[in-house]
């Protein structure tokens, strides 16, 4: 599966912004776009930072296989630095919760 490195920004206005730099597929970003992002307080008390995910928020900085994976062994991780909004999608939660309850009901 092919991954991607891209960077993600949204200016919150006087409160600042919010940035990040990390690695994934096509698939995982085009299937999060429109989705809510919920960080919550990020930038200080009462901050409450949250919005829909548009492709207008990531630029691909690279699809270099060789670069991104001497890139995420040297850091690694995925993350390598600042916010993934794909960590921070509403509902995921959630969608957990329902799958460690079906499992448990199984057992």
């Amino acid at each position: 599966m092919s991954k991607v490195l891209v960077a993600f920004y949204w200016d919150c206005g006087r409160m600042g912004s919010v940035d990040g730099l990390f690695v994934t597929t096509p698939e995982e970003l085009d299937a999060a776009y429109g989705k809510q992002v919920y960080f919550g307080e990020i930038l200080g008390k009462h901050s409450e930072v949250y919005g829909d995910l548009q492709p207008k928020d990531i630029t691909v900085k690279s699809d270099d296989p060789a670069f991104i994976d001497k890139l995420v062994e040297i850091i690694g991780s995925d993350n390598i630095s600042g916010y993934n909004p794909l960590d921070y999608i509403e509902g995921d939660e959630e969608e957990e919760d329902e799958e460690d309850e079906e499992e448990y009901e199984e057992e």
